[in-house]
């Protein structure tokens, strides 16, 4: 367990080990050669304000049961909002029943890789703060504050401002004997100001770009994580400066590209491509397939040699970290590009045995009690070059002519994770290795080989930054899942720009 941090009273007050026994021993009895107990509450609030005034506070509290079984090589799943022994045990039974019915359908015999039995243990993030024990007066409060300093500022005409933050606590119990118990919680505060042109019947937005967390609210309050002093106040001079930037030749261009926008391009085209369902393709029909096939393991060249791309769930204040995944796995890190070739998959406890691998990387998770978990993505980041600890301006000095990219806003990527294109909050001209003022009407444009092939070099440590998404979507029926992706500076050599405002026809 993380030191100084408890899993909460009322959740160590339900009856976890009994439903695990009524489930567990009602599966088996019922025929199931394996079953495991998933008891999942997660809980979430939302606290909105635009332009100071507030417009939403809701906070949604979901608990239930849920079983899963596998019976003669096929899964069954139910589940159940009633947290009772006997609906425990009637639930494990709806789902041997499931999988007897859709036995005649399998066509592949579920085999789960080896695991460790981890017996009653508990594991909960790291955070000071729990969010959910801070007032809603003083979450609006803070929120309303930070809008005020920027709505003072000369050209800021709208300010919009929002705290998500969630709960999550589960109970798991599998018939081979482990039991697990385990708590995280994760904020993401986000303010964005809008200046309005009405003579030219124009707007523009700039967001801060401080990252989803797995925190608590000492992310949110005050300047001891976060600096929201410095980010608030040099905001609206940055969205003064875009409003008029200049628009961007198109071409290829060389850029170095902040960790507030690469982490994006590293989930889209790294994380999603790496998932091994996907690329045998478990998700064609919804979120599509992978180029990254399992025969091009090993040889394939993913980009250039200074690329280093690990996947972790154990990194501290990962938004994918835990103890131990939704199959009782423990939490591990291990390499999907090493020296530029690409070398892993996320796997899970299914998928593992599949690929030949003896055991799981910890790759399940469920959003939800009745939602069967699925192979999810890992905490997935580009490392940092440790033994020459360039910095952002080092690298912006090795460019004559380029720009500089911080911030995401919107992307769009194929079916297969290889053809994309990326935009970002703001946009800096480099001339001659120095920033050059904002540009506007940037977008850039590769293949994913293409794009990590021409990375020619990555920041240091002293670069490094945990960035991620709250709303990573996969399935049917869909679920939603948080993940961070860690990454330095970076600099590409001749990537395409396009002009937005050019290819939208205006």
């Amino acid at each position: 367990m993380t030191a100084g941090r408890r899993v909460d009273a009322d959740f160590l007050a339900l009856p976890r080990h009994q439903l695990a026994d009524a489930a567990l021993s009602a599966a088996i009895a019922a025929g199931a050669s394996y079953a495991d107990l998933r008891i999942h509450s997660i809980t979430t609030e939302i606290v909105q304000l635009r332009d100071g005034e507030l417009e939403t506070a809701v906070v949604n509290h979901e608990i239930g049961l849920a079983v899963r079984v596998i019976v003669d090589g096929t899964w069954g799943f139910a589940s159940h909002a009633e947290l009772d022994p006997d609906v425990a045990a009637e639930t494990a039974r709806r789902a041997v029943q499931v999988a007897t019915t859709l036995a005649a359908l399998n066509a592949e015999r579920i085999e789960l890789a080896a695991e460790p039995i981890y017996s009653d243990v508990s594991w909960v993030s790291d955070y000071r703060v729990d969010p959910f024990t801070v007032g809603v007066a003083d979450k609006i409060a803070v929120l309303g504050e930070y809008s005020g300093r920027l709505l003072a500022a000369d050209g800021v005409d709208h300010v919009s401002a929002v705290l998500y933050a969630a709960k999550e606590q589960t109970f798991y119990a599998d018939t081979f004997g482990s039991s697990l118990t385990q708590q995280r919680v994760r904020v993401l505060p986000s303010l964005e100001a809008v200046t309005v042109d009405a003579a030219a019947g124009m707007f523009d937005t700039m967001r801060t770009l401080a990252p989803p967390t797995a925190r608590g609210w000492e992310y949110v309050a005050g300047d001891d994580v976060w600096t929201w002093t410095d980010e608030l106040a040099q905001l609206p001079s940055l969205l003064a400066e875009k409003a008029k930037a200049s628009s961007v030749w198109a071409g290829p261009t060389d850029l170095v590209i902040d960790p507030s926008n690469l982490w994006l391009t590293i989930h889209e085209s790294i994380g999603h491509a790496t998932e091994y369902d996907r690329a045998i393709g478990y998700e064609a029909a919804y979120a599509g397939t992978s180029f990254a096939t399992p025969d091009k393991l090993g040889t394939m060249r993913y980009g250039s040699p200074v690329m280093n791309v690990t996947a972790d769930r154990t990194v501290e204040y990962g938004l994918a970290t835990v103890g131990f995944d939704d199959e009782g796995v423990r939490a591990q890190s291990w390499d999907l590009v090493r020296d530029g070739v690409f070398v892993g998959y996320q796997l899970d406890r299914v998928f593992a045995p599949r690929l030949g691998v003896a055991r799981s990387n910890g790759c399940s998770y469920a959003d939800s009690p009745h939602h069967v978990p699925i192979q999810r993505m890992a905490n997935v980041s580009l490392q940092p070059d440790a033994a020459r600890d360039t910095s952002t301006d080092e690298l912006i000095a090795g460019v004559e002519r380029g720009i500089y990219v911080v911030g995401d806003k919107s992307w769009s990527i194929d079916m297969q994770r290889y053809n994309f294109q990326f935009t970002g909050q703001r946009f800096y001209k480099i001339t001659d290795g120095k920033l050059d003022g904002q540009l506007r009407d940037v977008a850039y444009q590769a293949t994913t080989t293409e794009f990590w092939g021409s990375m020619e070099a990555v920041g240091g440590p002293q670069t490094y930054v945990l960035g991620g998404a709250l709303n990573c979507g996969k399935a049917q029926p869909p679920q939603s899942g948080a993940v961070s992706h860690g990454c330095p500076s970076a600099l590409f050599r001749d990537v395409r720009i396009l002009n937005t405002t050019q290819e939208a026809g205006r």
